[in-house]
């Protein structure tokens, strides 16, 4: 818990409650473990990244987005200029999807 405390505060000041409060709630949730079998307990990841990724932008498309994937994607392409690869790798997940091997 103190390393993580540490390098949040690295980047904002954060108390050690107010952390210690975040890893419970994350650790209720299911997003983290804790070992709690030494005196200072032990926090890991629950999920991979890419999981904790799906289940977040999941539930981004819909609040914000009205559950509407188009209408995130196209804000998503308008905000911020997408690299020739990214537009190549997108063209790439689309024909995957309508060839149905998703």
């Amino acid at each position: 818990m103190r390393d993580v405390h540490d390098i949040l505060n690295r980047a904002r000041a954060a108390g050690y409650t107010t952390i210690l409060k975040l890893m419970q709630i994350m650790t209720d949730k299911g997003l983290v473990r804790r070992d709690e079998r030494a005196r200072t307990h032990i926090y890991e990841a629950a999920l991979g990244r890419t999981q904790v990724q799906r289940e977040l932008l999941s539930d981004l498309v819909e609040r914000a987005f009205d559950g509407s994937a188009t209408t995130l994607v196209l804000q998503a392409l308008s905000a911020r200029r997408a690299s020739a690869d990214e537009i190549a790798r997108i063209r790439q997940m689309l024909d995957e999807i309508e060839g149905g091997s998703r």
